[in-house]
């Protein structure tokens, strides 16, 4: 009889691989966990399609791609389907996409007859790549996980936000959610800082318009903090900080997750009446922007950081969300 023998299998590793988008934030995150960055070569044909190869070996490995879908939007997507595609073939054993903005998350819904539900489409196309799970961060609507049959980890920037203005001590504070649809996330924000809430009604007239009709609560003499999920054009977030304005608001700051900041939302930040308008490095922002001084960047590393880690040793990522963990 042949004597027996153990085969011992080596330590898995953590392979974390870049998109082309924002290889900055991945590195940052790559660094606080103290791993290095897989090696992927990503390239465009002189046709525009996009290619990528991992030019190490990932099979029965997990593996961990970073990209935040912004900027040129449509060749973001596209790579990050590729990415996944590639490290399936690879015999990847597990694959987790970390996708800091989810792009298309405002077409959540039917709002008119024959549109499409666009944030449905692409989460069938992430699935069908072969994602094993995802991680974001403050989705449009927190709903947008029922378009997955695969675990989402959904994370918020609340508490970081949070951090932010009670480590400025600001008194008096009152937290104004732009439109109906934020007043949730508004509410759990004014809790945090032990503030007032104030709730704006918003109306679209078109696309990238936004019309504020009304507000509920009293602003008056109160340092406000405007919350949002994004700013886009920075039409929505203007306005509504006009009529904090006019209703005699002692200090206005703005907090949003995504800086998008696409056409004439520089422009409008440099002429709005905010103090300061505070956003997550979800998506990057030009240095002579933020040098400017109004806009403020808190960073999300550290808590995408924990959340791969806790993916990649089986732990919780739901304590990410308890107020007295620290990162």
């Amino acid at each position: 009889m042949p004597s027996k023998r153990r085969i011992l299998q080596a330590d898995k590793k953590l392979h974390l691989f870049s998109g082309s988008i924002y290889p900055e934030l991945a590195a940052e995150i790559a660094e606080y966990l103290g791993v290095e960055l897989g090696d992927i070569r990503l390239e465009k044909f002189s046709n525009g399609e996009s290619y990528a190869r991992y030019m190490e070996s990932i099979r029965g490995e997990d593996v961990f791609l970073i990209q935040s879908v912004s900027g040129a939007v449509n060749d973001a997507l596209m790579e990050l389907l590729i990415m996944i595609d590639a490290a399936r073939r690879a015999s990847a054993r597990r694959i987790c996409v970390i996708i800091p903005h989810y792009a298309y998350a405002r077409q959540d819904r039917k709002s008119a007859a024959r549109e499409p539900i666009t944030a449905r489409l692409v989460a069938n196309m992430l699935e069908v790549a072969g994602a094993d799970a995802i991680v974001t961060m403050d989705l449009h609507q927190g709903q947008t996980q029922g378009f997955f049959n695969i675990p989402v980890n959904h994370l918020t920037a609340l508490g970081l936000f949070a951090d932010y203005f009670n480590g400025n001590g600001l008194d008096n504070v009152c937290v104004v959610s732009p439109d109906v649809g934020r007043a949730k996330a508004g509410k759990k924000l004014s809790d945090m800082l032990d503030a007032d809430l104030a709730i704006m009604h918003k109306g679209r007239p078109a696309h990238n318009q936004a019309e504020i009709t009304s507000i509920i609560g009293d602003v008056k003499g109160k340092n406000c903090v405007l919350n949002d999920d994004m700013i886009d054009t920075g039409g929505s977030i203007t306005a509504a900080m006009r009529v904090l304005d006019e209703q005699g608001a002692a200090s206005i700051h703005v907090c949003a997750t995504h800086p998008i900041f696409s056409g004439p939302a520089f422009e409008r930040i440099d002429d709005c009446p905010a103090d300061e308008v505070v956003v997550c490095n979800t998506i990057p922002v030009p240095q002579e922007q933020i040098d400017k001084g109004k806009i403020k960047i808190i960073s999300v590393v550290p808590m995408f950081a924990q959340a791969i880690n806790n993916i990649f040793t089986n732990g919780s990522v739901s304590q990410l969300f308890d107020p007295d963990f620290a990162l």
